[in-house]
């Protein structure tokens, strides 16, 4: 059994940075897939970022890319996701996600993703 808990989520200014952090139990997470989404009530689940298994290819979303960047932190044991220049629209609720199948590199889809942290809330207004 694999335990998602992301971290991190909280309220920002229009143009601001925030770092937001999925650890997990049960699993090492630095073997896996992990996978960065977020939604808004009535909308779908957005993939924004994912980190291959082997800790280095990475996928981004067109939206995101050049803004948000997913890496690993060795020292806490978590991967992370900074996230530049925030904008209003961008206010969700924020997910991590494990994919345990061994295909080589990460997907952006969340169909490819089997467990899932309850998110952490990030509000971005001024």
């Amino acid at each position: 059994q694999v335990h998602l808990v992301e971290s991190g989520g909280g309220w920002v200014r229009p143009g601001e940075s925030l770092h937001i952090a999925c650890a997990a139990s049960g699993s090492d997470l630095f073997t896996h897939h992990v996978g960065w989404f977020r939604q808004v009530p009535g909308k779908e689940r957005e993939a924004l970022a994912c980190l291959s298994l082997d800790g280095t290819e990475k996928k981004y979303a067109d939206s995101v890319e050049y803004r948000f960047t997913i890496y690993r932190d060795i020292g806490s044991g978590t991967v992370r996701l900074l996230m530049q220049n925030l904008k209003p629209e961008e206010t969700a609720i924020y997910y991590c996600a494990v994919d345990m199948s061994t295909r080589p590199i990460c997907e952006l889809s969340a169909g490819s993703y089997q467990y899932w942290g309850q998110g952490t809330q990030v509000t971005v207004s001024s």
